[in-house]
C-alpha cells in the first residue's frame, strides 16, 4: 500500500516471484470510469473507491478462501479503506511503501505508461492516514532499491511470523 509512485507494483512483483505467491495488480480491478477519471487529472472520491476497493476485498477473500497467500496491490490510503480489506480479521498484512512527497514526486516525474498523472500526488498524500500501530502492518521506506526493499520486506515477514509462533 501507498501512494502512487512509491513502488507498490515493482516491489510486489519481485516479491511473488521470490514467494512463490499470487499476483493481482490492484489497478487492473479498477473500473475503466475510474481509470478515465485520473487519466482526465481528477482525483477519486470515497464514491468511486468503494466499488473497487470491493473487488480487492474479494480477490483477498478468494485467496482466504482457497488457503493461499497472495499480493496485491492497493493504495490503502485510508483506514476504512483497509478496514474493507482486512474485514476478514486475520492472516492480512498491509505493506506500507513509505516515501517522502518530493522523493514520490521525483519517481512520477520519470515513470511513464501509467493512467494517473503525477498531478494528483497532492491529493493521495492529502487522504492518506498511514496504518496506525494497532493495524496489522509493516512500514517500509522506499530509498532504497526495490531489490532490497522486497528482501527487507520478506525479513520483516518472517521475524512477524515468528512473533506469532
Amino acid at each position: 500500500m501507498g501512494v502512487s509512485g512509491c513502488g507498490k507494483s515493482t516491489v510486489a512483483a519481485l516479491l511473488a516471484g521470490r514467494l512463490g505467491w499470487a499476483f493481482e495488480e490492484g489497478d487492473a480491478l479498477h473500473p475503466p470510469a475510474n481509470v478515465a477519471k485520473m487519466a482526465a487529472g481528477h482525483p477519486l472520491t470515497d464514491d468511486d473507491r468503494w466499488p473497487w476497493l470491493e473487488l480487492v476485498a474479494e480477490w483477498i477473500e478468494g485467496q482466504l478462501d482457497n488457503g493461499e497467500n497472495g499480493i496485491v496491490t492497493c493504495s490503502a490510503l485510508k483506514r476504512s479503506y483497509r478496514d474493507l480489506l482486512g474485514r476478514r480479521g486475520s492472516n492480512i498484512v498491509f505493506v506500507y511503501l513509505a516515501g517522502d512527497q518530493e522523493t514520490i514526486a521525483n519517481r512520477l516525474a520519470v515513470r511513464h505508461g501509467h493512467f494517473m498523472p503525477s498531478s494528483l500526488l497532492d491529493s493521495q498524500f492529502a487522504d492518506l492516514e498511514e496504518p496506525a500501530p494497532d493495524e496489522p502492518s509493516l512500514r517500509v521506506d522506499v530509498g532504497a532499491a526495490p531489490e532490497v526493499i522486497a528482501e527487507d520486506i520478506v525479513t520483516k515477514l518472517d521475524l512477524e511470523e515468528q512473533k506469532g509462533e
